[in-house]
């Protein structure tokens, strides 16, 4: 009997290939952040799309607050078409980043999200500006 793991069979390589090429057109991860600020290498706009109170809370060094909820085309049209908005919420708890991602996608712009959100950065160890480190662990506010 095969274990829960082999159970069912993993994907061919050009399969996985695929699905995993295709995740990372969608999303990056904290640690990627983090390395592109430190070498500067920013070519991307990082949003916090969390209510304004929870960003003043803490949020990712380098982050803009657009909340979920104000990302419309007058609040957006100082940004060209094609600038890649790299977001984050809270965490894998919360999908206000899909909604957001929505938002942006059906405004035109290329997007991708953080996964993790601030829960996934506080947990690398990354510092919030605003914010008490071990304070956050103890809830990371959405209010998106």
């Amino acid at each position: 009997m095969p274990s829960l793991v082999s159970e069912y069979p993993a994907a061919q390589p050009s399969e996985a290939l695929l699905h995993f090429s295709r995740r990372l057109a969608f999303e990056t991860d904290c640690s990627d952040v983090q390395r592109s600020q430190q070498s500067g290498d920013v070519d991307y706009v990082l949003v916090d799309v969390r209510g304004s109170d929870a960003f003043a809370l803490g949020h990712v060094p380098g982050a803009i607050n657009i909340p979920t909820r104000t990302i419309t085309a007058t609040r957006m049209a100082e940004y060209p078409r094609q600038t890649l908005f790299v977001i984050y919420c809270a965490g894998p708890h919360c999908n206000g980043v899909h909604r957001a991602a929505v938002r942006l996608v059906e405004l035109g712009y290329p997007v991708k999200e953080m996964i993790g959100g601030v829960t996934g950065w506080v947990d690398e160890g990354f510092s919030l500006i605003g914010a008490d480190v071990a304070g956050q662990r103890n809830g990371v506010s959405c209010a998106c």
